[in-house]
């Protein structure tokens, strides 16, 4: 994967309570969107507080909390039409020290730990977390005004057509017929 969005923060250098913006250039933007497979990427913006703490058991652990806002647009996935998109979402990353286990072994993960982003314990990859965090508020299956009739002409049916009901419905008209 190749750090589009790339923003290494040095764990020696973070402090507790620091504030951290940052802003997509065009370059980066540009290389997001064909990354997420977006038809335009044309703002991403994210601003987070960062604290130091111990998580479980953990220490070098960095919590930052923030908001994301991005503007762009992706292609309705039935018509293929460009369809404009504005994320504006609180987020919460947790980043820990890559554990040390024999290759192996077994992990169970608590609920806690699901949300964890590992660094190498010299620094991490906020940027890249943001451009994570970007990729799972987008809406993976987006649809636009001419969705319905775009698939009607490929042949797709409607819920309505091809659901459990349709199927009685048509079994109704049959019977009805006769």
């Amino acid at each position: 994967m190749s750090e589009s969005f790339a923003c290494r923060l040095n764990l020696d250098k973070v402090h507790d309570g620091a504030r951290i913006d940052l802003v997509a250039t065009d370059a980066e933007c540009a290389d997001l969107a064909r990354r997420l497979g977006l038809v335009a990427l044309d703002r991403l913006a994210a601003h987070c507080v960062l604290d130091r703490k111990r998580i479980g058991d953990k220490a070098g652990s960095i919590r930052a909390r923030g908001r994301i806002k991005a503007s762009l647009s992706q292609a309705c996935v039935a018509s293929g039409e460009p369809l404009p998109a504005y994320i504006d979402e609180a987020f919460e990353l947790h980043f820990q020290p890559e554990p040390t286990r024999a290759p192996d072994e077994e992990v169970e993960l608590s609920g806690d730990e699901l949300d964890v982003i590992f660094h190498d314990g010299s620094g991490l990859e906020l940027g890249e977390a943001i451009a994570d965090t970007l990729a799972v508020s987008i809406d993976p299956y987006p649809r636009g005004p001419n969705a319905e009739v775009a698939l009607s002409q490929a042949g797709v049916l409607s819920e309505d057509q091809a659901g459990p009901f349709a199927a009685l419905a048509a079994l109704k008209g049959k019977m009805g017929e006769e």
